[in-house]
């Protein structure tokens, strides 16, 4: 999107997603340990897209392997037989969040097994660990990793440009990586296993996008931002001798070296005055392609070029399509067709009015064709036909005026890949999707080509918020940039996002507790109400008015039966209002900036929180008292909320390590506080259907508990808690919001800076949780099973598997060993959710502590990676102890 999207944490300082384990993230050498307390199955409530996607790397060896990265969100592989995308880095933790931003990617041009990622999200202080290299041998579905001397910035200006991290396609244990900030070109000659800077390059980069920028945001230097081999100088096995390297300099703006890096030198008689944000090469003709802009993007850019160099003669060539002077764009997604060497096309990225544009070349930047143009403004012709059924939210809900249209053909377009292996295939990157088309060269032939998303299973969205009321949609959502959804149906994307408002990020929404039909959202709009209602359950929405000095949503809370609001927008202080909004009258006795909520069963009665102190209002929002309650967190990261229910039952989570931390329970409206002496740190605290035989609602929060970082719930009113999450499913940062849901047990919805929704179902039947552990499995337990095995990824010697152990028999079990025989002599190399043992083609998989207990009609699931050759055909028989299980 348009805007820059920063952790709420920060802001405060100054098809479903593949079900079963995503691949893990190992630190070092070794993988992490700390299991999960209890199966959950783990899955997007689907949005399909959401965020700003500046990278889409093809592989140069193998069909259909191709990767995608995000600036907050991870990265991704396409998968060819459903034509999705499967996450590969959810295994990121809390401590490293900022390795959920990947600044670079590169996939092996010689073993198409091993991809490599540039992770960091900021190269100022708001990311406060350096970048990395991760690196992996299976595709991403495990990593390891290598920590960098200095930071890298996914999220920061320039991001667009690249791609900055490249494999020597000749000998690929060379790999090179261009820094940020002046740190330089690195050089890595072990696969990524060890790094050091290459000395003698000449030039780390001048350009900063905002030198003012006291913040370090803008003012960094943004480096050296693509590096590109002549494959054609080297032979298999040895350095590729030419390489050339852009760096942000509008002067000085492309390097080469002759002699595999040993020495470099400024590109004679290269054009000045922009960047270069992209440098591909059509070996074949000999021609090195550049994508120029004034400036860095992905949001700004006035002026662009495009040039061809001759690599034989060392001729410039302008191929740009139109004049400079016709330009109010930079150019920077840039492609070759390799199938069809001549054929380039390029991206005007920084077009946001009336559209993006994009420009494709049949002899070599000779002459261009548009894919749309005017025919009398403001009319237009476009080449394309737009097919967003499956992504019904990309119109916006709009209904512009010529010239523009919706949906847009896209903005931020920086990212743009034509398959090497098939001409007809093309994706581009926005700031909201991925976009593509399988039938691209009609373009050549003057007949329409279709585009459509190309997204599904790539989840980016930074969610501020959730609700899940006890009747209509399960789920609301307070999204940054594309405001938020309502989910009816946790598996089908939306047809719309919130609208009458759009508002670009929605900060908080909340619903009456009685009258779940009553719900408020507030958020940032440039100009316009910073407020809206609905009395439908979220499906349709009226703007209210703002209070004087409004400048961004805030917080806000809805009395339990909807008859009156309570609002702490950013820009002035606390304001409440009885009906919709129509008229606000200020709050007295709590600060501006008060984080606000409402009681669950007392429509008078709401609370606030500022900087240590609790606040209690009895007389629906007009005044507020301050608490006598001591010892909460000094700071403003803290989340509470008030228990359905029950009249003055308060949770309240937060802190900071260099002061209170933790997790907080009132029982009395927050006059007094408890803290839990077992939660070590918190950072949000949620409320689900009770287990099965307690009185109490289930407790979900985002915490470190026992040393360890998770998701954890607590069916006991917090005197025992289980880790509901494992160490491959982290998402990063989880401190923004987190929810379950009051009609199905178990259920957690859990907020991500990235991942967008992600939403846990357990197998437990909610008999409530235990101390942890488990049992041994009993030696033959009991009663019928069913099989489901099924092959959720394959590619060149290896696999990936889920394998779903349903008890369909009429008793429990205590423990269980599930064993078979691989057809084709494959071998596990890594399991997940159960230990495996193997023998020859044998093997026996039992389950961990925590997933022992298996009711009748319950199912238990389990994964691993694995490798094959010839074949890799399924097995067709598994044993449970002595009986035989169906296969279905």
């Amino acid at each position: 999107m348009r805007r820059t999207r920063i952790l709420t944490a920060v802001l405060a300082l100054a098809a479903g997603l593949l079900a079963g384990t995503p691949p893990v993230l190992a630190a070092g050498a070794g993988p992490q340990t700390t299991a999960a307390a209890e199966s959950y199955t783990w899955k997007n409530a689907r949005i399909d897209g959401g965020g700003f996607v500046p990278g889409i790397v093809f592989n140069r060896k193998e069909k259909n392997l191709a990767y995608a990265r995000t600036d907050i969100g991870g990265a991704y592989r396409w998968q060819q037989t459903t034509k999705t995308w499967t996450p590969l880095l959810d295994s990121v933790g809390w401590a490293n969040w900022g390795h959920t931003g990947v600044v670079s990617l590169a996939s092996d041009p010689v073993d198409p097994d091993k991809v490599f990622a540039a992770v960091g999200t900021y190269t100022n202080s708001w990311d406060p660990g350096n970048g990395a290299v991760l690196r992996s041998s299976d595709r991403g579905a495990s990593w390891q990793k290598t920590d960098l001397p200095f930071k890298l910035g996914g999220n920061m200006p320039g991001r667009g440009m690249g791609e900055r991290l490249a494999v020597d396609p000749n000998r690929n244990s060379v790999l090179y990586l261009g820094a940020p900030s002046g740190k330089g070109l690195w050089r890595s000659t072990d696969s990524g296993v060890t790094w050091s800077q290459v000395t003698n390059f000449p030039n780390v980069g001048t350009y900063v996008q905002d030198p003012s920028d006291t913040s370090g945001y803008a003012s960094d230097n943004q480096g050296i931002v693509w590096v590109t081999f002549d494959e054609s100088t080297g032979t298999s096995g040895s350095a590729t001798r030419t390489i050339y390297v852009g760096v942000a300099d509008q002067d000085n703006a492309v390097y080469r070296s002759t002699d595999a890096g040993a020495t470099w030198s400024r590109l004679a008689g290269q054009p000045t005055g922009h960047l270069a944000h992209k440098g591909v090469l059509d070996t074949v003709n000999g021609h090195l392609y550049l994508a120029y802009s004034d400036k860095g993007g992905p949001y700004d850019g006035g002026k662009g070029r495009l040039w061809r160099y001759a690599t034989a003669t060392g001729t410039w060539t302008d191929i740009s399509p139109v004049a400079e002077a016709d330009t109010y764009y930079g150019f920077s997604g840039l492609t070759v067709d390799r199938q069809k060497p001549g054929t380039v096309m390029a991206t005007a990225y920084s077009s946001w009015w009336p559209d993006t544009q994009i420009f494709r070349s049949t002899d070599s930047g000779g002459t261009w064709t548009k894919a749309w143009d005017y025919t009398s403004y403001p009319n237009r012709a476009n080449r394309y036909t737009m097919d967003v059924s499956s992504s019904p939210w990309l119109t916006w809900g709009a209904n512009p005026s010529p010239p523009e249209q919706t949906p847009k053909l896209g903005w931020m377009t920086e990212a743009l890949e034509i398959d090497p292996f098939d001409s007809d295939r093309m994706m581009y990157g926005t700031g909201a999707t991925i976009y593509g088309t399988e039938n691209l060269t009609n373009w050549d032939a003057d007949t329409p080509f279709t585009i459509r998303p190309m997204v599904q299973g790539l989840e980016e969205t930074a969610v501020n918020d959730l609700a899940s009321p006890p009747s209509g949609a399960p789920l609301l959502s307070a999204l940054g940039d594309i405001g938020g959804f309502r989910h009816t149906d946790l598996t089908k994307v939306p047809s719309m996002m919130f609208t009458s408002p759009n508002f670009t990020s929605t900060t908080s929404l909340d619903y009456a507790e009685t009258q779940p039909n009553t719900v408020v959202r507030v958020g940032n709009l440039d100009s316009g109400p910073h407020v809206a209602f609905s009395t439908d359950n979220g499906a349709n929405w009226f703007a209210g008015s703002d209070p004087s000095g409004v400048s961004g949503g805030g917080t806000v809370a809805a009395a339990a039966d909807g008859s009156r609001f309570v609002w702490s927008p950013a820009g002035t202080g606390v304001h409440y209002a009885t009906g919709f909004g129509s008229s606000w009258a200020p709050s007295s006795g709590i600060p501006a900036g008060a984080i606000v909520e409402s009681d669950r069963v007392d429509p008078r009665t709401f609370y606030g929180f500022k900087s240590g102190r609790f606040y209690v209002s009895s007389d629906g929002g007009a005044t507020f008292t301050a608490s006598a309650a001591t010892g909460l967190p000094s700071g403003d990261s803290v989340r509470f909320k008030a228990l359905p229910g029950v009249r003055g039952d308060v949770w309240l989570a937060g802190g900071a390590s260099d002061g209170a931390y933790g997790l907080w329970h009132s029982t009395d409206g927050g006059a007094t506080f408890t803290k839990l002496s077992n939660v070590q740190e918190a950072d949000t605290i949620g409320f689900g259907k009770a287990a099965s035989g307690a009185s109490y609602q289930t407790l979900y929060t985002s915490a470190k508990i026992a040393g360890v970082r998770g998701i954890f719930r607590s069916t006991d009113k917090g005197a025992t808690w289980t880790r509901v999450n494992d160490d491959a499913h982290q998402w990063g940062w989880t401190g923004a919001a987190i929810t379950g849901d009051p009609r199905v047990y178990g259920r957690v919805y859990i907020a991500t800076n990235g991942r967008g929704v992600i939403y846990g179902d357990t197998s437990d039947t909610g008999g409530g949780d235990g101390g942890g552990g488990g049992t041994d499995p009993a030696p033959t337990p009991t009663g019928a099973c069913a099989v489901t095995y099924t092959i959720t990824n394959q590619w060149s010697g290896g696999f990936q598997a889920d394998v779903k152990l349903a008890n369909t028999g009429t008793g429990a079990w205590s423990g269980w060993s599930l064993g078979w025989t691989f057809p084709n002599g494959q071998t596990i190399s890594q399991a997940w959710n159960a230990e495996h043992t193997q023998s020859g083609t044998a093997v026996t998989a039992k389950n961990v502590g925590w997933n022992a207990n298996v009711a009748a009609g319950s199912a238990v699931s389990f994964g691993f990676t694995g490798s094959w050759s010839g074949t890799n055909t399924k097995p067709t028989a598994f044993r449970l102890g002595d009986r035989t299980c169906t296969v279905t």
